[in-house]
């Protein structure tokens, strides 16, 4: 009994982070269904990161330039995550808020835990679990309702929603970026994602140039300033730091599972703050994706800690020598 109050109290903090987190990216799908007409993808990736990166300044400044010794030969994999994890997931989220509803927004975002556990054992050999395995089903059956929007013939027609194909894109960019978090050269979580938000805000120009360039850009004004504000400071800031503790605490795998919870604060938001309709196609998607963390954290082996890919790493350069 005492063992196992100490593993639960162990694996709280990290549970509570990946909920705030799941909580803030929620909040993020609605602000994209919210924000055409009010600022345009580029403008508000831009704008959220700039925000974020102000912010940063006062806390992280002095620390990234004492570590930066330790980053710099990393340089050009914190521009890869930074560019791909940050500023192409948030091009893409915000694209396709344009097509879809911020209820699907949420839903897709169910399909990163599912990326991540094929990614890392693509990548790293990672074991899966059975119980990983059934969520994986589920999870994949949920998205696919979601993305059908219940009507399976689309399959045979290959008949999507852009800005469902939009946001799985999107998708597919973070689970990539969350593989390789354990990884990150070591060095403060504070000065990591100080220079990861940096890199997210300088890869952000081309894309917000070329959105000027062609006449698509929308500058925010007070409606949009207020949704700038909210994703600068909350999907990401605090989002990114809470997930990236999460990580630390529990693993990838098991992280990566917790974002099944967006799908759940989502739909919730987009009904009470967008007036979104919810039906029975999106209350079995939903129950899908939450029954897919239930059994991945309920079935997963009691006494055996989760492979990282650190681990896995390391085993295949001794096999290797």
């Amino acid at each position: 009994m005492a063992a196992r109050a100490t593993r639960v109290s162990s694996v709280a903090p990290a549970y509570l982070l990946l909920t705030l987190t799941a909580l803030l990216w929620a909040g993020n799908a609605v602000s994209s269904r919210w924000a055409p007409g009010h600022v345009s993808p580029q403008v508000i990736t831009t704008l959220r990161w700039a925000v974020a990166c102000t912010v940063l300044a006062p806390f992280a400044g002095r620390r990234l330039v004492a570590e930066w010794p330790l980053l710099r030969p990393h340089w050009l994999r914190i521009l890869l995550m930074g560019g791909l994890g940050y500023t192409a997931f948030n091009c893409l989220f915000y694209a396709a808020g344009v097509h879809t509803g911020a209820v699907n927004l949420a839903l897709f975002q169910g399909a990163i835990p599912v990326l991540v556990i094929v990614m890392n054992r693509l990548a790293y050999r990672v074991p899966v679990t059975a119980g990983q395995m059934i969520g994986v089903v589920l999870t994949l059956i949920g998205a696919g309702i979601a993305a059908t929007h219940g009507d399976w013939t689309v399959l045979t027609r290959l008949d999507f929603n852009r800005g469902d194909v939009l946001v799985f894109g999107a998708c597919l960019l973070y689970a990539g970026y969350t593989i390789f978090l354990p990884m990150r050269p070591k060095v403060s979580a504070l000065a990591f994602f100080a220079a990861m938000a940096i890199a997210a805000f300088v890869t952000s120009l081309p894309p917000l140039a070329v959105e000027w360039a062609t006449g698509h850009a929308v500058w925010p004004g007070l409606e949009g300033w207020a949704m700038v504000a909210f994703v600068g400071l909350g999907p990401s800031l605090l989002a990114q730091l809470f997930f990236m503790r999460g990580v630390e605490l529990i693993g990838p795998n098991r992280a990566g599972l917790f974002v099944n919870l967006v799908p759940i604060f989502g739909a919730i938001l987009a009904v009470l703050l967008v007036g979104e309709p919810f039906g029975a196609t999106q209350a079995i998607a939903l129950a899908l994706v939450l029954g897919g963390i239930a059994c991945a954290e309920r079935l997963k082996p009691a006494l055996a800690a989760e492979a990282t890919p650190e681990a896995a790493y390391s085993q295949t350069r001794t096999r290797r020598m």
